[in-house]
């Protein structure tokens, strides 16, 4: 599965990722910065990697354009620690078919993760 771990959330992620045999990249690690969201989505689209972030701003972009992809990991509901990160991402990826999350948003909460469609 290919991700790309948006600002907001530490390179940690990317690199736990990819030590599972992800092909993960943090958005510091390709120059991405200070790119926009819409800028990133593009990129995460062109490349078929799924976006994961705590920037609630994703889902708006992507249900005002009703876009197909590409797929969004979103944290909500709080800071997480790094290792929060880790265990909650563990526990989606553990919940959600990777087939899947091309084609979704997932919500991972502290005590939840829930994963709708897309277009939204």
């Amino acid at each position: 599965m290919k991700f790309l771990v948006d600002m907001p959330l530490s390179p940690r992620l990317s690199h736990w990722l990819a030590q599972q045999g992800h092909d993960a990249v943090h958005a510091s690690d390709v120059g991405m910065e200070r790119a926009s969201d819409a800028q990133l989505l593009q990129r995460a689209l062109l490349e078929q990697r799924t976006v994961i972030t705590a920037d609630l701003d994703y889902p708006r972009l992507l249900a005002s354009t009703q876009a197909e992809g590409p797929g969004l990991i979103l944290f909500r509901g709080g800071n997480y620690a790094e290792d929060e990160v880790v265990e909650r991402m563990k526990a989606a990826l553990r919940t959600i078919p990777l087939d899947e999350l091309a084609e979704s948003i997932v919500v991972v909460e502290k005590s939840r993760i829930r994963r709708r469609r897309l277009p939204i």
